[in-house]
C-alpha cells in the first residue's frame, strides 16, 4: 500500500523468510555455516534454537535453497503435531520414495535404499525439522533410530532439528540422552545488538530499493531497538505499522508519536 509512496520496489518488512532479504550479521552466518557444513560433511545431528522470530525459519529457508543448488535431496516437516505413521508418510512423500507410504517398515526400507544410493553418488540426504520443541517423545525416538543409519564413512542421513529454547530442554532429559550424544554442531540464535537492529533496518530498506534511508531518524531506531528488544520478526512488525502510519499521515519521517501509537496498537512491552 506505501510502496509508491516511499519509493520502494517491494515491501522491505514482509513477514515472510525470503533469503534475498537476509540481513547476513555475524551470528546468522555462522549459523547458515553450520547447517551447511554439517549436512555436506554428513555430520548427522545438527540442532538449531532460538526465541520467537530470531530468524531460524529463514535460516531453514537459506539451507534448502543451498541443497537445492546442490542437488541434495531432503525432507522437510513444518509440522511437527503427527503421529509416527504420518511421520513416516511425510518423509515418504517429501523424498518421492516409490513405496507404500502406509508401512513404516516399507517406507524404511525405501528410504534405506535412497540414502544408499546418493551416497553412491557422491551426495546425501537431509531430513529438516522446524518447530522441533513440539515434537512428542515417540517421535524425537524415531528421529534418533533414523540417526542411526551409516556406514563406515558418516551418517546416511543428515538430521537438522530446529526449535525454540525447549528444544534444547528436552534434549537434556535422560530418555534422550543417546540422541543428545549424537549431536555433532549446535547453535543458538540470539537477539540483535541496537547495532544489529539499525543495520538490519538500513539493509532492508535498501533491497527493497531506498539505498539512502531518511525515513527513521537515529534517536527513532534507537527506541525500535529497545522496545522491540532487538527480536527480527518484531521489528518488521513494527517497522511495517510505521511505514503504514506515517503513509497514512502523509508524512515521509516516522516520529516518536507513531511509534507510541504503533507500540501501543502492539501492545508491547519492554525493560525500563
Amino acid at each position: 500500500m506505501y510502496n509508491a509512496f516511499f519509493g520502494f520496489n517491494e515491501s522491505p518488512f514482509n513477514l515472510s523468510p525470503d533469503p534475498q532479504f537476509l540481513y547476513r550479521s555475524p551470528q546468522h552466518e555462522e549459523a547458515l555455516a553450520n547447517l551447511i557444513y554439517g549436512v555436506e560433511e554428513r555430520k548427522g545431528f545438527i540442532v538449531l534454537t532460538g526465541e520467537v522470530g530470531t530468524g531460524k525459519t529463514t535460516m531453514l529457508t537459506c539451507l534448502r535453497d543451498d541443497l537445492q543448488e546442490r542437488g541434495i535431496a531432503y525432507a522437510f516437516l513444518c509440522n511437527t503435531r503427527l503421529t509416527a505413521d504420518q511421520f513416516y508418510e511425510m518423509i515418504s512423500e517429501d523424498l518421492g520414495l516409490n513405496c507404500q507410504a502406509g508401512s513404516k517398515t516399507q517406507v524404511l526400507i525405501a528410504l534405506t535404499r535412497m540414502l544408499n544410493q546418493q551416497v553412491s553418488r557422491g551426495s546425501t540426504t537431509a531430513l529438516i525439522v522446524d518447530e522441533a520443541h513440539d515434537l512428542s517423545w515417540d517421535l524425537l525416538e524415531e528421529i534418533r533410530l533414523l540417526g542411526n543409519l551409516e556406514d563406515r564413512t558418516g551418517k546416511l542421513l543428515q538430521i537438522v532439528l530446529a526449535g525454540q529454547p525447549e528444544l534444547d530442554n528436552r534434549l537434556e532429559a535422560p530418555n534422550l540422552r543417546q540422541l543428545k550424544q549424537r549431536i555433532v554442531l549446535r547453535f543458538a540464535l540470539s537477539a540483535f545488538s541496537q547495532a544489529e537492529t539499525v543495520e538490519y533496518i538500513r539493509t532492508r530498506l535498501a533491497r527493497a530499493g531506498l539505498e539512502e534511508q531518511t525515513i527513521f531518524s537515529p534517536d527513532v531506531l534507537a527506541e525500535i531497538h529497545r522496545r522491540t528488544q532487538g527480536i527480527p520478526r518484531v521489528v518488521n512488525i513494527m517497522c511495517d505499522n510505521l511505514l503504514l502510519t506515517a503513509f497514512a499521515m502523509e508524512h515521509k519521517v516516522v516520529n516518536v508519536e507513531m511509534l507510541d501509537e504503533v507500540t501501543a496498537d502492539m501492545r508491547l512491552a519492554w525493560p525500563t
